[in-house]
């Protein structure tokens, strides 16, 4: 009985992680790499080993009719990739739309540094913190233009005894 509890909080702890790992993973990946790279730059990131060097290749974009129903094949996006592994053992990965090479290359590395205890903390507070709350700001902005431009649409009943 005991091996199900410890096999469920393992997989409890390991879902909490993936989805924490897929928000970091999405915040890299949607940065503009004028954003991301000063940042980067500025972290003084650990060495790592390039397991796949940064390559360019497409991926095929897939829609949904009216966003919930039948899915079709919407285009090609070119997309670059990169994996490195730092030298405590963590592996990174980077994906990211377009051909920046070094936007590739910083997302791997930011990646493993985020899945390792040593420097998680400093990653965190000096890349994904500023990047997902440019992200928000740049979403406000776009909401407050959209809702300075919203028309409020009425009807008139007539009277039509006159």
């Amino acid at each position: 009985m005991s091996n199900l509890s410890t096999s469920a909080d393992h997989h409890s702890e390991k879902f909490v992680e993936s989805t924490a790992r897929q928000i970091w993973l999405s915040a890299l990946a949607k940065a503009s790499p004028a954003t991301l790279l000063p940042l980067w730059e500025a972290l003084d990131a650990p060495d790592a080993v390039t397991l796949r060097p940064p390559e360019v290749g497409m991926v095929m974009v897939r829609g949904r009719t009216g966003g919930s129903g039948d899915a079709f094949n919407l285009g090609e996006m070119t997309v670059t990739r990169c994996a490195v592994r730092l030298a405590s053992g963590e592996t990174g990965i980077g994906y990211v739309s377009g051909r920046d090479k070094r936007h590739a290359h910083a997302a791997a590395v930011i990646d493993a540094m985020m899945q390792s205890p040593a420097h998680r903390d400093r990653a965190e507070r000096l890349v994904i913190a500023p990047l997902q709350t440019a992200a928000r700001a740049q979403t406000e902005a776009v909401n407050r233009k959209a809702k300075a431009t919203q028309v409020e649409f009425f009807t008139m009943v007539r009277d039509r005894k006159a």
